[in-house]
């Protein structure tokens, strides 16, 4: 039985991977270590910032330090936070969605982006009160497709609910990318995937896959258990 949903945020909530490349491109091309945005759906899609940074050194030869990697992250930061303050427009269906399960079930989202980066978006759309518990980059020390954001959602969302018993394999997450999928079912969650970023013959291991949230319920949730 279904015992709470777990969203992840780009490429399901927002279409922010471009604002997202192209920040990261502001960083990294004056530096000689640009990429194509064909690489960053491929590769890049699903890291963290630390780790998206870490890749382009270490795919260069180069070296990276602590401090390098934080001023690194600093400035991609400035050049997202200018993006976003135009405006984001959600993906259809995700609002409702999320609308719909808040209050009504356990809810969590569960991102690999920054909170800086998440919180002015979901205060745009109007959401940010929706979730029960919020898991992003500041909170584990590995992106996905590691489990431990996961794992460490699921931890807060029973702390936060001791009644209703949830554990990894009574979760549904939602997510759009290979590394998401394998985040999640690596901390024995069942995924519900939407095409927004992959082809569905990418996303074949999740347990559902779908075109949109257009039409999804919570009461179609419950029938991927």
């Amino acid at each position: 039985m279904l015992a709470a949903v777990i969203f992840d945020f780009d490429g399901i909530i927002v279409d922010t991977e471009p604002l997202h490349y192209k920040a990261f491109q502001e960083v990294l091309v004056p530096l000689g270590l640009g990429y194509a945005w064909e690489e960053y759906v491929s590769h890049y899609i699903g890291f963290d910032d630390r780790d998206a940074f870490r890749e382009a050194y270490k795919a260069a030869g180069r070296a990276l330090s602590a401090q390098e990697l934080g001023e690194l992250i600093a400035a991609k930061a400035r050049g997202f936070q200018t993006a976003i303050a135009r405006g984001v427009a959600p993906y259809p269906g995700a609002v409702e969605l999320i609308k719909a399960i808040s209050g009504n079930l356990p809810l969590g989202l569960c991102s690999g982006a920054l909170s800086a980066d998440i919180q002015p978006i979901l205060r745009q759309l109007a959401i940010d009160d929706a979730f029960d518990v919020i898991v992003t980059a500041d909170d584990v020390a590995a992106s996905k497709p590691d489990p431990a954001s996961y794992i460490l959602t699921v931890q807060k969302l029973r702390v936060l609910f001791p009644s209703h018993g949830i554990r990894g394999d009574n979760c549904l997450a939602i997510e759009d990318t290979p590394a998401g999928i394998a985040s999640a079912t690596g901390a024995g969650i069942r995924v519900l995937a939407v095409v927004n970023s992959y082809p569905e013959e990418k996303l074949t291991q999740a347990s559902r896959v779908v075109e949109s949230l257009v039409g999804i319920t919570l009461e179609s949730l419950r029938t991927v258990f």
